[in-house]
């Protein structure tokens, strides 16, 4: 059993002081760890086992995250790889050579000779390269984090008192975060000042800013170019660890043959592949979504909703029932207690074989705790949300919706949003088949901290970052110039189209100067299926969005009310991106001058 001295408060020092939390407060976090424990018995699936890895295994498992893995394949030249390295900033750029480095030297303690050196990708090891349009890349190297920053824990940061009042704060997007980590960190203002309090209205709100170019979600990017969002958010959250002097442990493990059929136990993405054979489009698991249902129609102002546990022995027979007859659509669920409901849930986020937030991201996401500022913490969720795969992102922001709605019920179910954050957090933070020894999980409040931000600042954790945008276009008009010909059947086409391209600039060159500002948006559902448009300084999104509403409302041919159409800029240096209505088009027009704009439906 998981005793009550097991998860005692952490000694000074350590992220959550011992004096601003009581016994009491944890009990909700006890009792639910032993509901967790009376539960696990049952489960027969083969646990996780983690595996101990060198170094050089960890280094090269992080350059192929980061979509890096050619620098140790050997593989000359690779286009992808070679245009990612040269978008980084110096900080990036630094923090990757000394992980190559790191490489480098473990393979030769090995006797083992690397298949690239470090010299190799980065011509002079002292200086590492530099994204000559970057604003932050002309730090100087006095400037720069050093590894060896020493670690700091909230013990460390000097106490505001109790005249600590919580404050909005628009977050700055246009900055990568690891910039700015060394200075917030000499800078120990009242902001920045951390005590985990049970007072949810301490808790600090950041807000997305209002850029020109509009505020992009994840769900407004093409999968691809969410996949390069992936590997440039690890080199910037890795980047940004080492700057704040976070240590940051990565785990890999091995496990026998996943189930493939079923509901429990069973992985996220494997669910989805069966769910969309029944549902076509489906993001999230149809099981968790008809949970989530199930909760908000009868639930959501049932006192001690989550906290209050439904019958071990119900729950175990509902779960049998799902098993056999979810998928055939004879399960009743009639015979479903809100409480039975709320155990399900439990139970299917902390038995999925991999965990909601990933075996590989879980210590990163722990690791948090250590940081200083409530701003640190929450740049540092933002990067792992980016990186977390679509079927974990998107069903981790499904449970984080239907929390905010439980706790918007508070008065009536009696679940504040601590008492809601100390329950989920053992179901988030302790995987499948590990053990829950309190070292893991560095403090029970400091993890159930962690959820709180989540939940608050969950619109703003799935927006992605304008420094992101940003180095994704880089990224993506560096990729077209660094892109080899594979054959000289490709060559001779890729001459054919290099010279089109320089006479059709050549030609258009007199004409922009008439045409600066002119856009032509094609509508392919609507009677008129394009529509040039003449932008100027205060034309958005919505107003082109609002000029087609009208026009298809004056025809009956069109697509239907209830089918929402949105403008998008398609090609150019981005793949696909969904506007916001707010987004400034002469803005948007300057920076990617080459997109097709598309008025249409989203695809799901």
């Amino acid at each position: 059993m998981i005793s009550q001295e097991a998860l005692r408060l952490p000694p000074e020092g350590h992220s959550v002081p011992q004096s601003s939390l009581d016994l009491n407060s944890m009990e909700d976090y006890w009792s639910e760890l032993r509901s967790i424990e009376e539960t696990s018995h049952s489960c027969q699936e083969e646990l996780l086992e983690a595996r101990s890895i060198d170094e050089a295994e960890l280094e090269e498992a992080w350059l192929q995250e980061a979509g890096l893995s050619t620098l140790v394949s050997g593989a000359p030249g690779d286009a992808p790889a070679e245009a990612l390295l040269s978008t980084l900033t110096r900080t990036q750029a630094a923090l990757v050579k000394k992980r190559l480095d790191n490489y480098t030297q473990t393979m030769r303690k090995r006797n083992k000779q690397p298949i690239r050196h470090v010299r190799d990708v980065f011509a002079t090891p002292d200086s590492p390269p530099v994204c000559p349009s970057d604003p932050v890349s002309a730090v100087t190297p006095s400037t720069q984090p050093s590894s060896k920053l020493p670690h700091w824990t909230p013990s460390q940061v000097e106490s505001c008192g109790s005249d600590c009042q919580p404050v909005r704060e628009t977050l700055c997007f246009d900055v990568p975060y690891s910039e700015g980590a060394v200075a917030r960190r000499k800078n120990r203002d009242c902001q920045d000042c951390q005590r985990v309090q049970r007072d949810d209205g301490a808790l600090p709100i950041f807000l997305p800013p209002c850029p020109k170019l509009g505020l992009t979600r994840v769900e407004d990017l093409s999968l691809e170019d969410m996949k390069k969002i992936g590997y440039i958010s690890l080199i910037e959250l890795t980047t940004y660890y080492d700057a704040l002097g976070v240590e940051l442990k990565r785990t890999r493990s091995t496990r026998g043959k996943a189930r493939e059929s079923g509901i429990f136990g069973v992985p996220l993405a494997t669910l989805l592949e069966n769910d969309q054979k029944k549902l076509p489009g489906s993001k999230v698991p149809l099981v968790f979504t008809k949970l989530l249902s199930k909760l908000e129609q009868t639930g959501l102002q049932t006192e001690g909703i989550l906290r209050v546990p439904g019958s071990a022995s119900r729950v175990k027979h509902l779960r049998q029932e799902l098993e056999a007859k979810f998928y055939e659509d004879r399960f009743d669920w009639e015979q479903v207690r809100q409480n039975d409901a709320a155990g399900l849930l439990k139970m299917f986020i902390r038995e999925l074989p991999c965990p909601l937030l990933t075996l590989q991201h879980l210590p990163a996401f722990l690791a948090v705790q250590n940081m200083t500022s409530s701003r640190n913490q929450i740049q540092a969720l933002h990067l792992l949300i980016m990186l977390l795969p679509e079927p974990n992102r998107d069903t981790l922001k499904a449970l984080l919706e239907f929390l905010r709605k439980v706790v918007a019920h508070e008065d009536k179910n009696r679940m504040s949003l601590w008492n809601v954050s100390m329950i989920v957090a053992p179901n988030l933070f302790i995987a499948h088949g590990k053990s829950t020894k309190l070292e893991e999980m560095q403090g029970a409040a400091g993890a159930a901290h962690l959820v709180r931000l989540l939940i608050t600042n969950q619109d703003l954790l799935w927006t992605v970052p304008c420094f992101l945008i940003s180095h994704l276009r880089k990224l993506n008009e560096v990729s077209v110039t660094k892109k080899p010909p594979s054959s000289e059947k490709s060559k001779r086409k890729l001459l054919r189209r290099w010279t089109m391209d320089r006479d059709k600039r050549e030609k258009a060159q007199f004409s922009d100067l008439l045409r600066e500002g002119i856009i032509r948006v094609h509508a392919p559902m609507h009677t008129k299926v394009s529509m040039a448009i003449l932008l100027d300084s205060g034309t958005r999104a919505k107003d082109v969005m609002a000029r087609f509403d009208c026009e298809n409302g004056r025809s009956s041919r069109g697509p239907s009310r209830k089918q929402r159409q949105h403008l998008f800029e398609v090609g150019g240096n981005i793949g696909e991106r969904c506007l916001d209505p707010e987004a400034h088009l002469l803005d948007l027009y300057r920076v990617n001058p080459n997109c097709s704009w598309v008025f249409k439906p989203r695809t799901t």
